[in-house]
């Protein structure tokens, strides 16, 4: 089982960085799963403190790396699974900013960890290295089956997102009143975020959204446009999910399965983000 790779390109470093900072923002410890052609970090519900929360980022290798070279566990299986904490991975790569190159590897250093070598340009032109040692936990095989790519379930409603700070904006002030939030969506490209207490019932309404064509076409069979499909979810973790995107992404959908879950579809640039929220019991 061997894995090592290396970014050159400042532009793909940076990328690279800002997508495991989202990652650590979404996800306290999660699984880097590495194939020859994508990288992806997995946070599953079942995870430790996940809450039912479930993630699946997806970034394909070449658009990051200059080099890439992996072995997996066997030929049939050529795929690794680790477990880090997401926070220390982002952390060393904040470290990387306007470096000449950066190189990530296995290594076995009385424990498995993902090094992070970074090459650094002093003022005098001289170079110098720095190392980030990350401890990893190897899955084994037999679990691998827990950490497959999220069925996505038959949506009620699939809405494109608005602008994503605005959401985070008007939900930051809803915490402090509830800690549930009702999330509504119909196929006229309205989206309602509403708390209700037994003092007051707040709604934000966003309009004109649009929705996905297929599924607007899927979905148009059995229910009118104006009929609203709603979802309860736990206010912090939608908030958390906003929190993590710090660039609005080239495009966001929310599917509505009522009454049962929200899943969230954003695309940046090349990498690609489902996110799963539970809704209340």
């Amino acid at each position: 089982m061997k894995f090592r790779a290396k970014i050159a390109d400042a532009a793909c470093l940076n990328h690279f960085t800002r997508v495991s900072c989202m990652v650590a923002k979404l996800a306290r410890t999660c699984t880097l799963r590495i194939r020859p052609h994508t990288l992806n970090f997995i946070l599953a519900d079942s995870a430790a403190g996940g809450g039912g929360v479930s993630m699946w980022c997806e970034l394909p290798q070449e658009n990051f790396f200059s080099e890439f070279q992996m072995e997996g566990v066997s030929e049939e299986n050529n795929e690794i699974y680790v477990e880090l904490t997401a926070e220390n991975l982002s952390r060393a790569l904040k470290t990387a900013q306007n470096a000449r190159a950066l190189k990530v590897k296995l290594t076995n250093k009385h424990f498995p960890c993902l090094t992070v070598s970074i090459e650094l340009v002093s003022v005098s032109s001289s170079s110098r290295m720095v190392t980030h040692d990350i401890p990893v936990k190897v899955i084994p095989r037999k679990l691998w089956k827990n950490l497959q790519e999220p069925t996505v379930p038959d949506a009620d409603v699939s809405i494109y997102l608005p602008v994503l700070k605005t959401m985070k904006s008007v939900v930051e002030k809803m915490k402090n009143i509830s800690n549930q939030l009702i999330i509504e969506a119909n196929l006229n490209g309205d989206l309602n975020l509403k708390i209700e207490s037994e003092l007051v019932s707040v709604t934000t309404h966003f309009k004109d959204l649009g929705n996905p064509l297929s599924a607007s076409e899927n979905e148009s069979e059995d229910r009118s446009p104006e009929q609203m499909a709603e979802v309860q979810v736990d206010i912090r973790k939608f908030l958390q999910f906003l929190a993590g995107q710090q660039v609005n992404p080239t495009r966001g959908i929310c599917n509505v399965v009522s009454h049962k879950m929200v899943h969230f579809d954003l695309l940046h640039e090349d990498v690609s983000l489902q996110y799963f929220i539970p809704a209340m019991s």
